[in-house]
């Protein structure tokens, strides 16, 4: 008699509003994202902080297996971002016609779920409930996010350098949802 072996079950992702509790675990992942990629490319001084931006509207974590392992937030237009003001100009509305979709990372040990492209889905389907059109930037040499939002058919509207503190000057991609 032959025996059947069993598929190993693949861990199936889970995406649910960011709470609170949720930013030490964020913080945790994020710092191995950083280690790894160089994202965000400064360290910011206060990461729990930094994931809680002022503006934004709402946020998001990924579980695998009962762990965070991706974050994504939606937030209004901030100091720095280019791709609202872009999208505006090119499609005749105000910069208060988009919603930024911001600090999306994915644990590099839960990388290859598909997670990055559901936290994505989400913001974008968030931002259009909310009547707006959702936009990103990227520093340019982060090669594997431009793939994927490429990959899903985000539009590129410009590459720009921008100043992000003393001597430092960063090329960022700026991407707009297609259509």
């Amino acid at each position: 008699m032959k025996s059947e072996r069993s598929e190993p079950r693949r861990p199936v992702p889970y995406i649910r509003p960011r709470t609170d509790r949720d930013l030490d675990a964020c913080v945790h992942a994020l710092a191995a994202v950083h280690e790894r990629d160089g994202y965000p490319v400064n360290w910011p001084d206060r990461p729990a902080e930094w994931l809680a931006q002022p503006s934004l509207l709402s946020a998001w974590v990924a579980e695998l297996d009962g762990r965070v392992v991706g974050h994504v937030g939606l937030s209004l237009s901030g100091t720095g971002d280019v791709a609202p003001g872009l999208w505006s100009a090119r499609a005749g509305v105000g910069p208060d016609a988009t919603a930024v979709v911001s600090r999306l990372f994915v644990a590099p040990g839960a990388r290859g779920h598909g997670i990055g492209r559901l936290l994505l889905a989400r913001a974008v389907s968030e931002a259009r409930a909310r009547g707006l059109h959702p936009v990103l930037d990227v520093v340019a040499s982060d090669t594997a996010a431009t793939a994927l939002y490429e990959r899903l058919g985000w539009e590129l509207l410009a590459e720009v350098e921008q100043e992000w503190g003393p001597r430092q000057t960063v090329a960022v991609r700026c991407y707009a949802v297609g259509g």
